[in-house]
């Protein structure tokens, strides 16, 4: 089949490099407009534009997909047979759903209905899922990833999980299940399944200011929302008047008793901090400005001691 295949950041790529190495053939990819970044605000392609660059495929970047006829023609002459979306971050009009015979399908990084939005696998994470998977579903004209399953798989969280590295593990399983979801579509073998919408739960678009760290809750909510904000927005706290950002941290068995928020032991590990209930051991941190670091380096350099406040 001819896949026009849209998306943008780095977790769409595995799923257009798996259509590049089927059967099916990429008749151009859709990427979000350059956007500038860095001190220089110099020009960044999204990971997806450059990739298709590197592999000479029609590459498009329109600023917008709504009320665009040029763009709605553009894709009309590539008469793609699916349309397959991962992570682009648009949704698509009714009269872009409407177009390809085998309509719109969806790399979405959650078990649907569970966690529909822009960000559902840091909000498996926050919220401490111990499993989560990839659905491939077809777009519909109404409520956000509201529409039938074609194809789904779970997978298992892992202690070590932060978005980052589940992200790069759902990508690589989603274009998997992309690449079997087009080969029944093409050979007529999947039914599309309607979800059940009073399953349904919300995964909002992240915040800066969602990465805030409140220690008087639980040790195991700030986890959650240490793994989920990791790599962007990022947890952080406050000491001594400056931003440290915190990278990776685990619940610790036996912890020593102090106020919240309080640091209660350093060792070669990191530093233990006390929550509304249970305590974390702070292994890889970020002060303002600086580099990130292992907790055992970070020390070196900026000593904390038994009864510092972290806010």
């Amino acid at each position: 089949m001819n896949i026009l295949f849209m998306g943008s950041p780095e977790i769409a790529v595995p799923s257009l490099k798996g259509i590049l190495e089927s059967s099916h053939r990429v008749v151009g990819v859709v990427a979000q407009p350059d956007k500038p970044g860095g001190r220089g605000l110099e020009l960044h392609a999204p990971a997806l534009a450059r990739f298709a660059k590197e592999h000479g495929l029609p590459l498009f970047q329109p600023e917008k997909i709504r009320k665009n006829p040029e763009f709605l023609e553009t894709v009309k002459g590539l008469k793609p047979d699916v349309i397959a979306i991962a992570a682009y971050g648009k949704i698509l009009p009714k009269e872009i759903l409407d177009l390809p015979p085998h309509g719109c399908i969806n790399v979405h990084f959650s078990l649907l209905p569970k966690y529909r939005g822009a960000a559902p696998l840091q909000w498996a994470l926050i919220n401490g899922e111990e499993e989560t998977g990839v659905t491939i579903f077809r777009l519909k004209d109404g409520p956000v990833d509201s529409g039938p399953i074609l194809l789904q798989k779970k997978v298992m969280v892992h202690d070590e999980d932060n978005a980052e590295i589940l992200g790069h593990r759902l990508a690589v399983i989603g274009a998997e299940l992309l690449i079997e979801t087009l080969d029944g579509l093409a050979d007529g073998s999947l039914e599309a399944i309607p979800q059940n919408d009073r399953e349904a739960s919300h995964a909002p678009l992240l915040k800066k200011e969602d990465g805030h760290v409140d220690w008087t809750r639980k040790a195991k909510a700030v986890w959650g929302q240490i793994r989920g904000m990791t790599p962007w927005p990022g947890a952080f706290t406050s000491f001594k008047g400056k931003r440290l950002k915190i990278h990776a941290a685990e619940i610790v068995e036996h912890p020593k008793k102090g106020a919240v928020g309080e640091v209660v032991e350093v060792t070669d590990e990191g530093f233990q901090v006390t929550c509304g209930q249970g305590t974390l051991l702070i292994k890889e941190l970020q002060l303002e400005g600086g580099k990130r670091l292992a907790a055992d380096v970070f020390l070196k350099g900026h000593p904390l001691s038994v009864g510092d406040k972290l806010e």
